[in-house]
Order: C-alpha cells, then structure tokens, then sequence
C-alpha cells in the first residue's frame, strides 16, 4: 500500500493558522511538497501554526524539518472545528546553529491510545 503524506496541499490539506507571515516566504509553503521553499517567521516569540486536513485521518508518522526549534509541542483535535485541541507529542530538538533539524516521530512506536486526527496544531 502506497504511504501519502497527508500534509501536502496536493491532498487537500491547509494551513488555517499561522502566528506569522512573510510575503516571500508564506505559511503555505510548508505545504507545498517543494523542498525548496520554506515559511519564514519573526523569531521573537514561539510560533504557532495548524494544519486542516481534509477528513478525519489516522497519522503513522511526522517527518519536520526545521531551523532553531528548542521544543516542539504538538496538539491534535477530532473536532469539525478547529477546537478542543489534546496534547499530544511534545519534544525537545538538538539544537545545532545553522543545520537543518531533521526530527521523525513514529507514532506507533509512542504507544498514544488514538492517531486519529482532523488537525494538528504545532507550538
């Protein structure tokens, strides 16, 4: 059985929100499938961002990349509406100045009761 990836926006996905934007370098880029293109933010303060899937799926596994995250917290929420967002992953990531940040998170191997999903929000 062929693995999507359930974040891409080619798979009905969508950033809903987004603590910042630049206009270079926008929350949907995050989404977008091209490894060349990124979302930018401030830096000031923690940043937040969700993302809508299309239906209700069941999540195996979390690839992100990123640059300077010192603690990743990640949410989910069953509901319609983007509300009554559980706790869900929270780690803290190897901070090396100026290397990409390679984390893969294997949902099954946590041992969380449910991996069902309508959005998950990262903090």
């Amino acid at each position: 059985m062929r693995k999507v990836d359930l974040c891409l926006s080619t798979e009905g996905a969508e950033v809903i929100l987004a603590t910042s934007s630049d206009e270079k370098h926008p929350p949907e880029n995050m989404i977008d499938g091209n490894l060349e293109t990124f979302w930018t933010t401030t830096g000031m303060f923690p940043q937040e961002f969700i993302v809508c899937f299309h239906k209700h799926v069941r999540i195996e596994r979390l690839v992100i990349q990123s640059y300077f995250v010192r603690t990743l917290r990640i949410e989910k929420s069953t509901s319609k509406e983007p509300v009554d967002f559980e706790q869900w992953i929270e780690r803290d990531l190897v901070h090396t100045e100026g290397q990409l940040q390679n984390e893969e998170i294997m949902i099954w191997k946590l041992k969380v009761q449910d991996q069902s999903a309508s959005r998950i929000g990262f903090w």
